[in-house]
């Protein structure tokens, strides 16, 4: 009796552990789908402006084309410190249109510099980051 109770067992967990396991794989598959088809390309997502002015904001350009199918809206801009002020297209880019994201760097402190600009849109499940660097003189 005793045994037939550990096979019963036994044969209950390992169904349960396989119809846990086609879920997951099917989660597994669609994720690598949605991000293999990107419907942003960027000009560039790294720009170094070079030289530029103590105590002079410099604007930095980001634009991007939408090649999908649908609308995509940006949800999101944050700079990575309080010294990058942000601006963006704020209506849904209709597919085929280009758009930008402005990043404004207050070039306050001497020396070199590395921001960034994250970009949270509706087209892409992890944001987007940007970068800008270049030498305050």
């Amino acid at each position: 009796m005793k045994i037939i109770k550990i096979s019963m067992l036994v044969l209950a967990l390992s169904l349960m552990s396989f119809s846990a396991i086609a879920p997951v794989k099917s989660l597994v598959s669609e994720t690598k789908v949605s991000t293999a088809e990107s419907t942003i390309v960027w000009k560039a997502e790294t720009i170094d402006v070079g030289q530029i002015p103590q105590g002079t904001p410099k604007a930095i350009v980001y634009e991007f084309k939408n090649t999908g199918k649908t609308a995509v809206v940006i949800t999101q801009v944050q700079g990575s410190c309080g010294c990058t002020a942000t601006d963006y297209t704020k209506e849904p880019i209709q597919p085929g249109k280009s758009a930008k994201v402005t990043a404004t760097y207050n070039a306050a402190n001497k020396g070199a510099f590395t921001k960034t600009v994250t970009v949270t849109t509706s087209a892409e499940t992890t944001p987007k980051i940007l970068t800008l660097k270049g030498t305050v003189i």
